[in-house]
């Protein structure tokens, strides 16, 4: 209408209220008042006798405005309150729940736990704690064929947005942080992280953490809070990840005696091949002509294996086997391989169902042949991603040991307390800080005081 107006294709606007044209005063001033009369457009309002026309109205019309837009911050304030009531008292008001979840049908601002996205978050709270980095997380779900959250939502009907440019809706180390960063996994319901600047932008600012309404016990958690606080613990580390997306064993932990920062790790390269890594100094590294701090250099397996035996001795000395821990456990990794077989059978039958009604597109012209090639080319392919990776789980399961009996579970019991190799969940949750001191010219003795935090 608007354009039509600037075009003066028209000469009048009737409006049975003024506010049924705005309630924002600016766009009053603009439109009314402004452009209107430079391109001879009368604006009427009925019920509020406006009328562009008569000499003497315009004050009238500015006070309806006022009062109109005072009307409408009033609504804005009275629905915001209402939301952080809700906010406070933990009801869920998203327009769609976390991966992970889904909304409870007889209660939609509660959610409930959705049992095949929910494994999925458990895996990657597992990879995560055993040393892989969000990148190589990303890159084992993708190879696996397992669909990302846009992807997953699209595929269940619940948004009808575009999962992804791509067309596959693959995961990225973004996802897994916010992933591995949700509290609400812990069956906490945590919102009002950001806000609208008012109710006339649509331009979000991020909330204090202090502000935020956290409620617990509002839902069924997926990790437990031990989990995650280990994961989060081993995230505040300032850790770098290798070529394959790993950390190594002690990464983020090694800091130097002298002036405290972090030891980098550097890499000896012959024929393009790594042949031995080391840690040194940071401050040292990255000064530059002018050191600011020594090298402090020490080979990282030395120190890696110094620490495992340090680890293996306190665990060995202080942790005693007791009656319960023979006891048959649940066969967790079985379960996720079954757990992954049903979700990969379901992806493909999926795609089957969607090649068969991309086919009765084609036959009734819906599609044309260039871009019934392209789609079915592209379905083919993550198809054969999907069946590669169910047959390769179907193997696993086949060559999957049953759980074995008392005397085998005591021989694998003292095989763990091995620790070969030792865990990096198990290190972080030992070790507070290791201090690398600089190496004895003389003797060539250094010195590595590792603080315990216990």
């Amino acid at each position: 209408m608007l354009s039509a107006a600037e075009q003066k294709k028209f000469q009048i606007i009737l409006c049975k209220s003024q506010s049924r044209f705005t309630r924002d005063m600016e766009l009053v001033e603009k439109y009314i008042h402004g452009l209107f009369p430079i391109w001879g457009i009368r604006f009427i309002a009925v019920a509020d006798n406006a009328d562009t026309e008569v000499k003497g109205n315009k004050k009238a019309r500015q006070i309806n405005g006022l009062v109109n837009e005072w009307y409408l911050e009033d609504l804005s304030e009275n629905i915001r309150m209402i939301f952080d009531l809700k906010r406070r008292e933990g009801q869920y008001i998203g327009g769609f729940p976390i991966y992970g979840y889904k909304k409870d049908p007889a209660n939609k601002n509660h959610i409930i736990i959705d049992p095949e996205a929910a494994e999925i978050v458990r895996q990657i709270f597992r990879w995560s704690l055993e040393g892989h980095g969000k990148q190589s997380i990303a890159h084992m779900l993708n190879e696996r064929g397992v669909p990302s959250p846009s992807r997953y939502k699209a595929d269940h009907g619940w948004t009808c947005n575009a999962p992804s440019k791509n067309g596959y809706g693959l995961w990225n180390k973004t996802t897994i942080w916010r992933i591995l960063h949700n509290e609400m996994y812990t069956g906490t319901m945590v919102q009002g992280r950001r806000k609208k600047v008012s109710y006339k932008s649509k331009v979000l600012i991020d909330v204090p953490e202090n502000q935020w309404y956290r409620v617990e016990g509002t839902h069924e958690p997926i990790v437990d809070r031990e989990t995650f606080a280990a994961v989060q613990c081993n995230l505040s580390l300032q850790t770098k990840t290798d070529g394959r997306g790993e950390v190594h064993l002690l990464s983020g932990l090694v800091k130097c005696m002298d002036c405290g920062s972090t030891m980098s790790k550097v890499t000896d390269y012959r024929q393009g091949r790594p042949i031995r890594s080391y840690l040194r100094c940071k401050l040292y590294a990255d000064s530059g002509k002018a050191k600011f701090c020594a090298r402090h250099s020490i080979r990282l397996d030395k120190l890696e294996e110094l620490v495992s035996d340090r680890v293996r001795y306190y665990v060995q000395t202080y942790y005693k086997l007791a009656p319960q821990d023979l006891q048959p456990r649940r066969n967790t990794r079985r379960e996720a391989l079954e757990q992954e077989r049903k979700t990969l059978t379901a992806q493909l039958e999926k795609r089957s169902q969607a090649l068969k009604t991309l086919y009765l597109d084609k036959v009734s012209g819906l599609l044309t042949d260039g871009q019934f090639t392209d789609l079915n080319q592209s379905f083919q392919e993550e198809k054969s991603r999907l069946e590669q990776r169910l047959t390769k789980v179907e193997s696993d399961l086949k060559d999957h040991e049953k759980p074995q009996q008392q005397a085998d579970q005591m021989e694998r019991a003292k095989e763990l307390l091995k620790l070969e190799p030792v865990p990096r969940e198990l290190v972080v949750a030992l070790i507070e800080k290791i201090e690398i001191g600089e190496r004895d010219p003389n003797t060539g003795e250094q010195q590595v005081r590792i603080n315990w935090k216990f």
